[in-house]
């Protein structure tokens, strides 16, 4: 068997799923066999988003989760893909990845996004305002001036968090994030696995628009895509049909259980199509055919990285799918 060519970083975004029947322990205790499973494969990085008041995402706490995974991995970053900002006070931020980053150096990083990550009702519960997105660049400034210890409140110090230089991210699905990240020369992470639309163009502006900073010299972006990856192309596209079901079942129904049939039918419907088409970038196939989709991906998004979103119906085949693509992209 020939050594395959040298690709671009792989990495993995985990939502700590809660499947039916599930608490969110059992999501946890999936995302540390993930992850160590993904540490010794040879992925980049893992990251895990904020959400809340969601029952089938558990990672409503990226900072924690991050702390227990990463006691149980050994070299794999791990990172927030990413912490939604204006649900925080930038300093509080900087002291718990200050604190990520003083216990694992060299492993944290510390993605950055504007959304709530919930609804208006779960904002308000928060205690935080939908106007705080607003600020979020000069949030981004504060945050980042805490963690490089040049804060830009006199007297005021992320205690752990000074000097630590937690890697930040730019996270986004529209032409603000893009611009914001080549205005303040920070690495972009496009969320093509779920808001594909504005890909290409956000990517173009990022590069087009970049301004060298300290922390980055050249633009570099990670693009994210779904990944379906099976022994055969028929257990590829079955495991594909279970996805495409769940989804629908999540975001269309929201919560709400329907027979087998009912599902069917709305299979075919306008509101399933609306869902569905965020899964525009999803490779499905064998190891050879993800990899060839990949690289075209690659090549359309201008990415650096890809962050990969794996679709699979249970822990066995998520598993299986990570090592599948791991031999096939030739992760060392």
């Amino acid at each position: 068997m020939s050594t395959p060519e040298r690709h671009v970083p792989l990495s993995l975004l985990d939502f700590a799923t809660v499947y039916k029947g599930e608490t969110p322990r059992d999501a946890f205790l999936r995302s540390v066999e993930l992850a160590q499973q993904a540490d010794q494969l040879g992925y980049t990085r893992i990251w895990y988003s904020e959400h809340h008041n969601m029952p089938s995402i558990a990672s409503s706490s990226p900072a924690v989760l991050i702390a227990h995974v990463a006691a149980k991995t050994e070299k794999i970053r791990l990172g927030a893909g990413g912490v939604m900002l204006p649900n925080h006070a930038p300093l509080v931020v900087a002291e718990e990845f200050g604190t990520l980053a003083e216990l694992y150096p060299d492993r944290i990083d510390l993605g950055l996004g504007r959304a709530p990550g919930t609804d208006a009702r779960t904002v308000a519960a928060l205690r935080r305002s939908p106007q705080n997105a607003e600020h979020f660049p000069q949030d981004v400034l504060e945050l980042q001036g805490y963690l490089t210890g040049r804060s830009r409140i006199q007297g005021v110090q992320a205690v752990p968090g000074a000097d630590t230089n937690v890697p930040l991210y730019m996270l986004g699905s529209s032409m603000f994030g893009a611009a914001l990240a080549a205005r303040l020369g920070l690495p972009y992470s496009f969320a093509s696995h779920f808001a594909p639309d504005s890909l290409v163009p956000a990517v173009k502006a990022y590069r087009e628009q970049f301004e060298p900073s300290e922390v980055c010299q050249e633009p570099y972006v990670i693009a994210a895509v779904n990944v379906t990856a099976a022994a055969t192309e028929a257990d590829a596209a079955r495991q594909n049909e279970i996805v495409r079901r769940r989804r629908v079942e999540a975001m269309a129904l929201r919560g709400r259980e329907v027979g087998e049939e009912d599902l069917d039918l709305l299979m075919s419907s306008p509101a399933a199509e609306m869902v569905l088409s965020m899964l525009r970038y999803h490779a499905v196939g064998t190891g050879p055919e993800v990899v060839e989709y990949l690289e075209g991906f690659a090549h359309h998004a201008d990415a650096d990285e890809l962050m990969i979103s794996l679709q699979s119906p249970t822990t066995a085949e998520s598993l299986a799918a990570m090592s599948i693509l791991a031999e096939a992209w030739g992760l060392d």
